[in-house]
């Protein structure tokens, strides 16, 4: 593990795996970086893949209280890159990490080559709004009612490990509050337009935490967009559908390869 020192000085511990081509994969709200599993795993396989901790997840420090915005939050993720001499990457985002992804697009444009987009929006406000008892699973933080919302029963039994680390992230109560924050009062619609990288937004039909519509809408407002529907897939596509992993190969072999 190592350590990129954030604009406020905070610690953010990042690794790197695999050869090639940069891929920064951002995990989603309180997530950590190991919570990528299989999936950086497999990706490794064909870039080198960056993986981070959020301030105040896993192996990071807490930092600032004010900087827990997705606008902000973005500045971390330049700051990885940064300390791994990287001047541009393919950028993959999960959830909340997808919503930090979009303002690493918009606000730092030359950093980012292709966008992957997994499970998330333009922000809370002109999105659908999660069905109302998948919000009462999150923010009960119970693993048992959280993981149909996200993992496919069969693959969640095939890979219970996967499924621990990604539930069990290393998280206070105060940085838990403050990335729940940061997700719900994130508002990019207004300046998706400006979105350069080419951008492949995946998104299951089932997902009950961001509704598909959402991802319509993603698509409407990015205008160098692809969106692939993942049938049946729920929030927690990019790990239970392992096909997603040679579509993203494809897509940035497509659009965005030197």
């Amino acid at each position: 593990m190592k350590i990129a020192l954030a604009p406020d000085g905070a610690e953010l511990a990042w690794a790197e795996e695999g050869t090639g081509q940069s891929l920064l994969l951002i995990a989603g709200e309180a997530t950590a970086m190991d919570g990528w599993g299989p999936t950086a795993a497999a990706l490794a396989q064909h870039f080198s893949v960056i993986r981070f901790d959020h301030g105040g997840i896993g192996g990071s420090s807490d930092g600032d209280a004010g900087r827990y915005t997705t606008r902000l939050l973005a500045a971390d993720a330049v700051a990885v890159l940064q300390a791994a001499n990287v001047d541009s990457a393919h950028v993959y985002g999960h959830s909340m990490g997808g919503r930090v992804a979009q303002w690493l697009a918009i606000d730092h444009l030359k950093s980012v080559r292709a966008l992957i987009l997994a499970a998330t929006s333009g922000g809370t406000l002109g999105g659908a709004e999660p069905a109302r008892d998948a919000m009462e699973a999150l923010l009960s933080g119970d693993m048992s009612r959280l993981e149909p919302l996200f993992f496919a029963p069969e693959w969640a039994e095939d890979h219970p490990e996967a499924v621990l680390t990604f539930f069990n992230s290393r998280a206070s109560a105060w940085a838990k509050a403050r990335h729940f924050r940061a997700s719900r009062d994130h508002d990019a619609w207004s300046r998706l337009g400006s979105i350069e990288s080419p951008t492949l937004i995946l998104h299951g039909t089932d997902d009950a935490l961001k509704p598909m519509p959402n991802a319509v809408q993603l698509h409407r407002h990015i205008r160098c967009s692809t969106l692939v529907k993942v049938p049946g897939a729920g929030h927690g596509l990019h790990l239970d559908r392992p096909e997603t992993i040679p579509w993203i190969r494809q897509f940035i072999a497509a659009k965005a390869a030197l």
